[in-house]
């Protein structure tokens, strides 16, 4: 099983087009040890001929752009992408599939909850269902992409997107179809993607325990960062993401998980982890934890 990168920050990426924080700076500067990143998606295959896509991200067409795996490869008008696996209905989840909208084959997978947010919004109508086919992936039942690989979505701690939200100062985080976790397995080897989580419970415990490789929510280094950098209001909590640091930490959290390669993903722009040169980059590495980046490949 082969997986690609395509984008490893969190939504706005990094730098964020509107920020001008200093570790953006040092990203549009195109500063060595900040590199620059979109937003947070996955490319998988068991084959390395067809490809199927974890979330897509708003910057979807750039990274195409920039993974030659995921080029067309024959006639006038091809693509070796079979489909697309949605991990929730955020826009950074979201928005990219409007780019593949040219009438191109492929399956587009979600829970009944997401593909009805879909449903709901008819800009999404431009993915034509006579060519793109939306299929409905019962929470817990493996379901094939392709010949070689299969995929099983389960629920971790979330909560909706903040465009659904009802106004409310602090929407309920739940374990439910909006926001879901991807186990991809080729038959020997799994590997789960999970952007996007609030807590870690006995349950997901144990679903991870020994896993080969994880990607998981690196969005927040401290959950009062934002508060503390002056950029809103907002915790870490709130906004239905885990902090990598402290004792309710994800570090501390997979300690004893036994999980074989750990890399962190979907990075706010605000996290020191993005950066190469800062002390929490060190500690997180020091625990065992990579930092994902664009075009990071991995072989399993």
């Amino acid at each position: 099983m082969q997986a690609v990168v395509l984008g490893a920050a969190a939504g706005g990426g990094f730098p964020q087009w509107n920020s001008n924080a200093a570790p953006c700076r040092r990203a549009r500067a195109h500063d060595p040890v900040a590199k620059s990143r979109t937003q947070a998606s996955l490319a998988v295959s068991g084959d390395g001929e067809r490809w199927f896509l974890l979330n897509a991200s708003p910057d979807l067409r750039q990274q195409i752009g920039q993974t030659p795996c995921l080029h067309p490869r024959k006639g006038l008008r091809s693509s070796p992408i079979a489909g697309v696996v949605l991990t929730g209905g955020d826009v950074d989840v979201i928005a990219g599939l409007l780019t593949l909208r040219e009438r191109q084959p492929f399956s587009l997978l979600a829970t009944d909850r997401i593909h009805s947010v879909l449903d709901a919004n008819p800009i999404f109508e431009v993915l034509a269902r006579d060519i793109v086919s939306r299929q409905v992936v019962p929470l817990g039942q493996p379901v094939a992409l392709g010949a070689s690989l299969t995929v099983e979505l389960f629920a971790v701690p979330g909560k909706v997107p903040l465009y659904l939200e009802d106004g409310s100062d602090a929407p309920p985080i739940e374990v439910s179809e909006t926001t879901v976790a991807a186990a991809v397995s080729d038959g020997r080897r799994s590997l789960f993607f999970i952007p996007g989580c609030a807590a870690m419970t006995p349950a997901l415990a144990e679903r991870l325990r020994g896993a080969d490789l994880v990607f998981f929510d690196g969005t927040f280094w401290r959950d009062d960062e934002m508060v503390l950098a002056g950029l809103g209001p907002k915790t870490g909590r709130r906004m239905g993401h885990m902090s990598v640091s402290g004792p309710d930490g994800t570090m501390a959290a997979f300690c004893d998980l036994d999980v074989r390669r750990k890399i962190f993903i979907h990075m706010n722009n605000s996290n020191p982890i993005l950066l190469d040169d800062t002390p929490e980059r060190a500690e997180a590495e020091a625990a065992g934890w990579e930092v994902a980046y664009d075009g990071m490949e991995i072989v399993l």
